[in-house]
């Protein structure tokens, strides 16, 4: 049973309450914001660039571009590791064929598995391939910790990570354990993907990280016929880095190879002939090259000292 207003003619509507006053934010009261983990982040012995490949969502091949730039990078004679940092959803053991390896300790130290030319480190090797991996930040954070300091990366040239999806607890560890070169933005051509993006590319800029590009990864689907089928649209990530006034290091179709290599663990084959996919990942290990040679060069310079004795 409803009540009407009093004096109010039957069948009135009643009057839509008041809006509710939103509190407001003394910005005098708010916490000092932090300095940029980067700033105090050390280098990791032996690595000369260390490079993030991070997305704001995940499904949109994140894992998949973070192997083939890695697998890209040692095909042109360059000592590559991997680290597989989605503690969550590793993706490593199936994508490079690690299955049938098992992973070897000398003394406190991991030793990396060494497959197609690449060093390669994942969590998926050190536990349950079937265990869900239920841990708050703190867990994450030591077992991310523990991939990175007790791994025998040796001399590399570049370590590529691949992060878990989002903006979360591994971004944000890696930021305050590793001076990192730069970070790689995985996006599909739509726009809930870009959204998502930009706001990976958002956190890794408030965290001192440089954006070395964007990829527009299933940029177009290209059936064995060669016709292309723009599924997610086209344009979309390169739109969003012209955007944002960041570098676009390239778009890569999805194929069938693609998919097969992936599954079989096999990404080296993604390299071979002259085709749509190898060429597209070809042009993405060359403009990622350039962008961290214009880092190097923009990084400060050690100043000289002369030591007399």
């Amino acid at each position: 049973m409803t009540t009407e207003p009093i004096n109010t003619p039957p069948g009135t509507p009643p009057k839509p309450a008041a809006p509710v006053p939103l509190p407001q934010i003394n910005p005098t009261t708010q916490a000092p914001r932090p300095q940029p983990p980067q700033q105090k982040a050390p280098p990791l012995p032996g690595v000369k660039h260390v490079i993030a490949v991070g997305a704001g969502k995940g499904g949109v091949g994140k894992s998949t571009i973070a192997v083939n730039l890695a697998v890209g990078l040692a095909q042109r004679g360059h000592a590559v590791g991997l680290l597989d940092g989605d503690i969550y959803g590793p993706s490593l053991p199936t994508m490079l064929g690690l299955d049938a390896l098992a992973a070897n300790l000398l003394g406190n130290m991991l030793q990396p598995f060494y497959v197609h030319g690449i060093k390669a480190m994942t969590i998926g090797k050190l536990v349950d391939p079937e265990k869900p991996l239920i841990w708050r930040g703190p867990m994450a954070h030591g077992a991310f910790k523990q991939l990175v300091e007790q791994t025998q990366w040796g001399q590399l040239d570049y370590l590529i990570i691949d992060l878990p999806p989002g903006t979360g607890d591994v971004a944000l560890t890696m930021a305050q354990l590793l001076k990192l070169t730069g970070a790689v933005v995985v996006c599909t051509p739509q726009r809930v993907a870009q959204d998502d993006a930009l706001r990976a590319l958002r956190m890794f800029q408030q965290l001192n990280i440089d954006i070395l590009g964007v990829v527009e990864n299933m940029s177009c689907f290209i059936a064995d016929d060669g016709k292309e089928y723009d599924i997610f649209g086209k344009g979309g990530a390169q739109l969003m880095a012209q955007r944002t006034g960041v570098p676009f290091l390239g778009a890569v179709p999805i194929t069938m190879a693609l998919r097969q290599n992936s599954d079989l663990g096999n990404p080296s084959a993604n390299f071979q002939g002259q085709t749509p996919l190898a060429n597209a990942l070809d042009t993405l290990c060359t403009n990622l090259q350039g962008q961290v040679a214009l880092s190097d060069f923009k990084a400060p310079q050690r100043t000289p000292t002369l030591t007399i004795n």
